[in-house]
């Protein structure tokens, strides 16, 4: 996949690129407000979302076209350039008709093939950079296959944009980071710019600058966060938004890591870990090895593979020694959900040979 640069004629490669800007476009007072006090602080790209998909009826769902008139008097008087959300192809329509210089599909949509088809063939033949959000669900190949489907229409400024997963889990963040995910993402399309929206992640204004810094740290590329000029009176998504004058404060506190250094000196640990990892693999393969003959036992004494009391026992168990031991509760359930799906797999081929 050939891609061309995204940021746009005036703005340097330094990161972060910073893409900021109202949840919502509300009113033209408060669209040029923010964007007066953005452009002050130097955001080079202004973003609002015009048409708002809410999860239930009833809620703001946007101004409408209206407010694409608004962007254009924000680009005419400050210089910036503007950004919006499209999720039809008459969005794509209409906002081409105002000179929006930056479009991006959102997570409802990226899940949708049929819709993500739909905006591909009407930006065919544009030359704009398009950036698309992960789809609501964690679900790495639907969203290259959203990538792909914008580029196979000829759309080479192509990024994404890193908002989180939905979960029924809330307990911190709106919208899970599992960062592991975009840096699959990056492992396979390493040309592909990735942008953090650490807004969306968040759910709340207090996360943001922690949340920007682990995005630079893992050399994402940029950020795109909702500024309001008075983000308590915000129509959606009030708790999640920053004044200007926060998010420049925001931004002055990021540590931006040097990502050219040489790694020469880190051979050894790399060595070692190499090793451990030899280690953990015929551990894992004597662990299978045991599982099959627990299987054998079974099929010979007609008992059911999945023994759920066990399994919670064991579970409950190895938690509270790799807490002890320094390590997160959750990254140790995530990896000892995943062996016992493979232990019970190696039983049912044992059982039903």
């Amino acid at each position: 996949m050939e891609l061309e640069s995204i940021l746009l004629p005036g703005i340097d490669d330094k990161r972060p690129l910073v893409i900021a800007g109202p949840c919502s476009a509300e009113t033209e007072e408060q669209v040029m407000n923010t964007a007066r006090a953005l452009a002050d602080k130097g955001v080079k790209i202004f973003r609002a979302g015009i048409w708002k998909p809410r999860t239930k009826p009833g809620g703001f769902e946007g101004v409408g076209s209206e407010g694409l008139g608004w962007l254009r008097n924000v680009k005419k008087e400050t210089g910036m350039y503007v950004a919006t959300e499209v999720a039809t192809a008459k969005h794509v329509y209409e906002a081409m008709k105002y000179g929006i210089d930056m479009l991006w599909i959102g997570a409802r949509t990226s899940a949708n093939p049929f819709a993500v088809q739909e905006l591909a063939e009407a930006l065919q033949g544009l030359d704009i950079p398009v950036l698309i959000k992960n789809p609501v669900n964690p679900d790495l190949e639907l969203w290259i296959g959203a990538i792909e489907r914008i580029y196979n229409a000829g759309i080479k400024k192509i990024g994404v944009i890193h908002r989180g997963f939905s979960s029924y889990d809330k307990k911190i963040y709106r919208n899970l980071p599992q960062w592991h995910i975009p840096i699959e993402l990056r492992r396979r399309m390493p040309n592909l710019p990735i942008i953090c929206d650490p807004s969306h992640i968040g759910g709340r204004r207090e996360l943001i600058a922690s949340l920007s810094q682990q995005a630079m740290d893992l050399n994402f590329d940029g950020l795109i966060i909702e500024s309001h000029c008075n983000p308590d009176a915000a129509w959606s998504d009030k708790d999640q938004q920053v004044t200007p004058d926060i998010l420049e404060y925001i931004l002055n506190l990021l540590v931006i890591r040097d990502t050219n250094q040489t790694t020469e000196c880190l051979s050894e640990l790399r060595s070692q870990i190499d090793e451990i990892d030899n280690q953990l693999l015929e551990v894992l393969a004597k662990r299978m090895r045991v599982s099959r003959e627990i299987g054998q036992y079974k099929k010979e004494h007609n008992m059911t593979v999945l023994q759920t009391g066990r399994y919670d026992e064991i579970l409950k168990d190895r938690i509270e020694q790799a807490e002890q031991l320094d390590m997160g509760g959750d990254f140790i359930k995530t990896i000892l959900e995943a062996i016992h799906e493979e232990s019970v797999r190696q039983q049912v081929k044992v059982i039903n040979q």
